[in-house]
């Protein structure tokens, strides 16, 4: 009875670790990240038109994204393309293009708190921007040009179950 109570016990913390969240922003979340991106028509739908198609002639847009207080060491990606006028996810985690092109790419940072404040959508970009609640480098005038979408690109966080412990770097 007794190594039956402790098998189960055992049992029991292994299936809760391997339900756990990823660490927000983290390479495993970010991928979710670029699902959850393609299944938000405010996302594909309303950066399909001008947005995506300020890219240089490359074919795409990259994000990078992390939480100031684990480090710009941290940064995960998120890369968008045009599919059939509609601006689509096709990759989410680890840095690829570790060489920007700020004209046409973002990076953006905020604290775990801001990220948090701003994924359960008590502010939007303008207030996030406006306050430096959200650091980011990259063409402000054309953030400023699909606020709606922008709003509901700071929502993920609050979409996407992520653990508030750092991602590793």
């Amino acid at each position: 009875m007794k190594y039956t109570s402790i098998a189960l016990a055992a049992l029991a913390v292994l299936a809760t670790t391997a339900h756990a969240a990823p660490a927000m922003m983290s390479t495993e979340w970010t991928a979710q990240a670029c699902d959850a991106w393609n299944k938000d028509a405010t996302l594909t739908d309303g950066l399909g038109e001008k947005w995506i198609k300020n890219d240089k002639d490359r074919g795409y847009k990259i994000i990078h994204l992390y939480r100031t207080d684990c480090g710009e060491e941290t940064q995960t990606e998120l890369k968008i393309m045009a599919k059939d006028s509609k601006a689509m996810c096709v990759y989410g985690g680890a840095v690829q293009n570790t060489r920007m092109d700020h004209a046409v790419d973002y990076t953006m940072h905020a604290t775990t708190e801001r990220w948090n404040e701003m994924g359960a959508g008590e502010y939007g970009p303008m207030k996030a921007m406006m306050f430096g609640r959200l650091k980011f480098t990259g063409p402000k005038m054309e953030a400023m040009s699909v606020m709606g979408p922008f709003g509901a690109f700071l929502r993920l966080p609050g979409k996407i179950p992520g653990d508030k412990a750092c991602p590793a770097k």
